[in-house]
């Protein structure tokens, strides 16, 4: 499932955006990480987070104003919410939508109010996740952080050569806890927000959410409203997402297990049933668990190669990797699940067989001038329509990852695979 990608302008500003999926439903996702929104398609478990929502919706994805490959922002006059509530207009009216769901998460949460209030003719409906009203404790709101907490937060984390850190605890450990000591998801965060803004920008993110306040607006809220919160979110105080649910008329608040801030980390499903049931007025549920054996292929430095060699090129090189890795998959008995683009994610019964096609698609890959890497792990996944996905899913894409040019690696031993890692 690939995404559509465009500007729309606001004014004289261009704002990047993103289209997946094409369901009833429109769900416009409102985020202020300074993330960009492509390089969600690199980490494994926010692409599956998307990939399911997709299946459900048509889901939007926009950079907010220096973010990605939106305009820059005006760094002496700062951002606003209307600001980004009136770039996510922009990008409806650039998708031709006349009203959407809003999915606000982390600080896009307080964005989302504001453009519900504000437009509220543009907006079916709200889910909020793990998100506030206002983030800062006062006499009035005790359910935040205190304030000298946030500003220390705010000042010292942006700086790349500070480190911030809670009772031992950095920021990542703070955000996505169940993640904090996986290698590859550490190195992504770190490049992705580097990549994503820069420090300036970063720090106009953090204040304009950090000193946000839009508790006078949740009275106006009218359309129906999903509010979801993790309990032992540290990040984002249960307090707060349970002063939304009091807050907006007729909402319906659930609160989840879970320490993780970030929606796509941690139970994701959990979260995805919710939403699914509340958009759609059914859950799939989490699909026939299946014990199969996952084969991942990657092409090495991909980018690299497609800047060097040139579009057409580079489109027949990656035909060819194409017609290499089916031809292996059906002499080795292996099922097709899905293309990433310059992979592949396929299914096994047995894991020798398996172990035996990576070699091959290795061995042939070389031989037609490709560097490509493999990796295997069996384990219980689940299965939606044609897809796979779950923990044994991103493993092997870890797997995959840790493997060198040319190299087939497995979490589990086999003859002539070397052991990459187990679960």
């Amino acid at each position: 499932m690939d995404a559509v990608t465009g500007y729309a302008k606001n004014g004289g500003t261009h704002i990047a955006y993103s289209v997946l999926g094409d369901g009833p439903v429109d769900v416009l996702a409102v985020s202020t990480m300074t993330v960009a929104t492509e390089a969600f398609a690199e980490e494994p478990h926010a692409a599956a987070f998307d990939r399911r929502l997709a299946s459900f919706c048509r889901l939007i994805r926009f950079d907010l104003r220096g973010i990605g490959l939106s305009d820059p922002i005006d760094l002496a006059a700062g951002m606003t919410l209307s600001d980004i509530a009136g770039d996510a207009l922009a990008v409806l009216d650039a998708v031709g939508v006349s009203s959407a769901t809003l999915l606000g998460t982390e600080g896009g949460v307080v964005a989302a109010i504001t453009l519900a209030a504000t437009a509220p003719d543009r907006v079916d409906r709200l889910v909020l996740i793990n998100g506030f009203a206002r983030v800062i404790r006062a006499d009035d709101y005790p359910h935040g952080h205190p304030p000298e907490l946030v500003s220390a937060f705010v000042e010292t984390n942006i700086d790349p050569d500070a480190e911030w850190s809670l009772d031992g605890a950095d920021d990542l450990a703070l955000i996505a806890p169940s993640l904090k000591d996986d290698p590859a998801f550490v190195a992504w965060w770190v490049r992705s927000s580097r990549r994503g803004a820069s420090p300036a920008t970063a720090l106009a993110m953090l204040r304009l959410t950090s000193q946000s306040d839009v508790r006078d607006l949740l009275s106006t809220i009218s359309m129906p409203t999903l509010v979801l919160h993790r309990r032992a979110n540290f990040f984002t105080p249960v307090g707060c997402g349970r002063y939304l649910g009091e807050h907006i008329a007729g909402a319906k608040y659930v609160e989840l297990a879970g320490a993780d801030h970030l929606p796509w980390a941690g139970d994701a499903d959990e979260i995805l049933d919710e939403i699914e049931e509340f958009l759609t007025g059914q859950r799939s549920g989490t699909g026939e668990r299946v014990l199969t054996t996952v084969l991942f292929t990657d092409i090495v430095d991909s980018t690299g190669q497609a800047a060097a060699l040139g579009d057409r090129a580079w489109r027949a090189r990656l035909e060819n990797h194409d017609a290499i890795v089916r031809q292996e998959l059906r002499r080795y008995g292996g099922r097709e699940v899905k293309t990433t683009g310059d992979g592949f994610l396929a299914a096994f019964d047995s894991p020798t067989q398996a172990a035996r096609c990576a070699r091959a698609v290795v061995d042939a890959s070389s031989g037609a001038q490709l560097e490509v890497r493999v990796g295997i792990h069996t384990g219980e996944c689940e299965r939606r329509g044609g897809d796979l996905v779950g923990l044994a899913v991103h493993i092997a894409a870890r797997v995959a990852a840790a493997a060198g040019a040319g190299e087939r690696s497995n979490s589990t031993p086999q003859p002539a695979i070397r052991t990459i890692s187990r679960p």
